[in-house]
């Protein structure tokens, strides 16, 4: 596996999972699959990884590793499916499960499947190509305003109702489809404002803005989370990489709710109990955030931005009601649909 494609943080995840040999676990984003053969080389006869991946790329990976390995299985789908997918395998509740969010390396170095600004391709960017429209299709019908908040609400990016406006310009003229035309474009409607950070390319923060839209990132993670806590085992742990703030903050945001009495409603914390009466937690946070120390970052540039949070499943009861209530103190009135 060259460095490039190298899974971020390996030991790190491996020591927040505590790999058991007879252990089930799964791993939700299976890309190229070097976090699932880590923890298959740490697996008995008996352990089990189920991997997940909404990418056919990665499912032609994974086939690979199945006629090595009878103890890995995999399903393409998204990883929101989860619940479904351990339903319909009669797998009740697992070990561990791991999310190695956002897009993977394969994915960015293939100019065809659009995801960089660095090499010229159709304009796509969906980890499933299958599903849903691509960013050029998104582009092409989407209003000013639309645009306009995809990019300021998904990319962070302060210009972005001038990138906007020039897309939509440009569109009357000709379609926006190809990689090189839209990094040219933000270019040009930029000029020679100042970001603050010369390092980064001025189309960054549009290109991520448009992936997390076409692929609903942040969706899938709020889709999901509030439904895995009834798949973990008691003791088990859930492991989560993120490579940018939006990822991260949705995921330490549950976390932490989970793991306070009530879900982290605030309201039902304030009425007059004592702790000991207050009921336990679902989740346990293990330590704080860990980042990619400078040698991995020198090897795999990728680690850069990476945080992992880990969080293990209590003894408390849980019940398939207790996800709305979660979901409300997590994440509020944050549309998923």
């Amino acid at each position: 596996m060259s460095l490039s494609h190298a899974p971020v943080l390996l030991n790190e995840v491996l020591a927040a999972l505590r790999i058991r040999r007879d252990g089930v676990y799964v791993d939700g984003t299976f890309g190229r699959g070097g976090h699932s053969r880590a923890i298959l080389a740490q697996l008995g006869e008996t352990g089990r990884v189920i991997a997940l991946d909404r990418d056919p790329e990665a499912e032609a990976a994974a086939a690979m590793l199945r006629r090595e390995d009878a103890r890995f299985s995999f399903q393409r789908a998204w990883f929101s499916e989860m619940p479904d997918v351990l339903a319909e395998q009669a797998i009740h509740e697992v070990d561990g499960v791991l999310l190695d969010l956002g897009v993977s390396s394969p994915q960015i170095d293939d100019a065809e499947r659009g995801f960089s600004f660095r090499h010229d391709g159709p304009l796509d960017m969906r980890m499933d190509p299958t599903r849903g429209e691509s960013a050029a299709a998104f582009l092409a019908r989407a209003s000013q305003q639309q645009i306009t908040e995809v990019l300021k609400n998904y990319g962070e990016e302060r210009f972005a109702a001038s990138i906007a406006r020039a897309i939509v310009e440009t569109r009357q003229e000709r379609p926006v489809e190809r990689t090189a035309q839209l990094a040219a474009l933000v270019a040009q409607s930029l000029g020679a404002r100042v970001r603050g950070d010369w390092l980064q390319d001025p189309a960054t923060r549009t290109f991520q803005g448009l992936r997390i839209q076409v692929n609903e990132e942040l969706k899938e993670i709020m889709r999901l989370l509030p439904r895995l806590i009834a798949s973990l085992k008691i003791g088990a742990r859930l492991a989560v990489i993120s490579f940018h703030s939006l990822e991260d903050r949705l995921v330490k945001r549950f976390m932490r709710s989970a793991a306070q009495p009530f879900g982290g409603d605030e309201t039902l914390l304030r009425l007059p109990l004592a702790q000991t009466a207050l009921p336990e937690p679902p989740l346990r946070l293990i330590g704080r955030a860990i980042k990619s120390t400078d040698d991995e970052v020198r090897a795999n540039p990728r680690a850069r931005s990476a945080v992992l949070r880990v969080a293990e499943r209590t003894a408390a009861a849980w019940k398939e009601n207790e996800v709305a209530r979660l979901y409300a103190a997590a994440f509020g009135n944050a549309e998923v649909a």
